[in-house]
């Protein structure tokens, strides 16, 4: 079945996705012209995914009897989301189902303390971090690390959701009540020139295969906007591709990873986070590579030959977000003079409802240079805006 030459049409591959929010809705897509069939688990009746996907599941993504449930009708499990029951996924492993990337992978990658733990044992340069036991401990890190430094919580934290930049002594009770006991961590500011990100593969054969690196501007901790290729130099982009694929290496995933790192002053390449699915700043690959992260996840769970990407064109990747004032329903404007700039593509996830800085679509746009690229990227948009609809709060 997996690596295999033979694709049957009476009886296609079943791809199983927990999550299915707007990556398991481009995964599915790419799933879909391969002929593959795709089942998606999700709370949210009426998710993205579920318009492209063949059936949907409505449940929790840590809800084990759905999990098994979803594995019957399916041939392999991927996750478009780190909330996946990583315990239930090791039950399936150990039964010799095939769970891509690895529960293992996933558990831990899932506590970012953990995740950290993991990459500086394997000597993978990280900032300095360490655990938090109390308030007191706390303010004792910070004067150890310096200020600024970063309380996180270590689970379920996403798009600067779990991060409290603590600026000041002053701000230390702030910090430590604002996770109201929630394990955390600290971790020392780095004052970094850029932050970029490799979007990296590899299949249960062993074949690692990296994309470009792109630059990413984040504003409230959440991505804002992406640039490939990145400004750096060649030598930070191949240390950071041997980074990545180290990374990828030591982990034994099996699936398309996001790997989110700092570059200093003087060159150095440290790893911030680790995503274990398609990533938000790979959205570019569709456009502007010659297989984007989508294909490439689904080759690398179904242990199919990688494609070795190559960019085609400069990229630059705007997200469109929920507006401050949206909270329920709402419509995009301003579609007619978007879709009048040229070398645009744009994505409407088709979540139901907006909130503020919810990820709802995205923009990329290409250009023969980087300079083009960006200049319609942000003529693109400026011409949308989240309008909240009557019945929203």
């Amino acid at each position: 079945m997996f690596g295999s030459d033979l694709l049957a049409m009476d009886s296609p591959i079943c791809v199983g996705i927990i999550g299915g929010g707007q990556l398991g809705k481009m995964i599915a897509h790419e799933a879909s012209r391969m002929s593959l069939k795709v089942i998606i688990l999700d709370p949210t009746v009426g998710c993205p995914a579920s318009r492209i996907a063949d059936e949907q599941i409505v449940a929790d993504f840590k809800d084990e009897n759905a999990i098994m449930k979803l594995a019957e009708k399916c041939d392999v499990l991927t996750y478009e989301i780190e909330l996946a029951n990583s315990v239930a996924l090791q039950k399936l492993e150990a039964r010799r189902f095939p769970v891509r990337p690895a529960p293992e992978t996933l558990r831990i990658i899932q506590n970012k303390h953990r995740q950290k733990v993991f990459l500086q044992d394997h000597r993978i340069a990280v900032p300095q971090f360490e655990l938090v036991r109390s308030e007191e401990h706390l303010s004792e890190l910070c004067h150890k690390f310096g200020f600024p430094a970063i309380l996180k919580a270590c689970e379920d934290s996403y798009d600067g959701k779990g991060n409290f930049l603590i600026t000041s002594k002053n701000k230390v009770h702030e910090a430590y009540q604002y996770f109201g006991g929630r394990e955390c961590m600290l971790e020392k500011f780095v004052p970094f020139t850029k932050e970029i990100s490799i979007m990296v593969a590899r299949n249960p054969t062993g074949q690692i295969e990296a994309f470009p690196a792109a630059e990413n501007i984040h504003k409230y901790g959440i991505l804002d906007t992406t640039i490939v290729p990145a400004r750096i130099s060649r030598k930070v982009e191949l240390r950071a591709k041997k980074v990545a694929e180290k990374t990828m290496g030591v982990l034994h995933g099996a699936g398309i990873f996001g790997i989110e790192m700092f570059v200093t002053k003087k060159g150095e390449v440290l790893v911030n986070e680790i995503a274990p699915r398609p990533h938000n700043s790979g959205h570019y690959t569709n456009e502007a590579c010659s297989v984007s992260q989508f294909e490439q996840h689904l080759r690398a769970v179904l242990d199919l030959p990688l494609s070795k990407p190559e960019l085609l064109s400069p990229a630059v990747m705007v997200n469109i977000l929920g507006a401050e004032n949206s909270n329920g329903p709402y419509a995009v404007r301003g579609l007619m003079r978007l879709l009048g700039v040229p070398g645009i593509k744009l994505y409407i996830y088709g979540k139901k409802t907006s909130k503020p800085r919810r990820k709802l679509g995205h923009i990329v746009a290409t250009g023969r240079t980087l300079k083009e690229a960006n200049a319609r990227a942000t003529k693109a948009r400026k011409a949308v805006e989240i309008v909240p609809m009557e019945g929203g709060e």
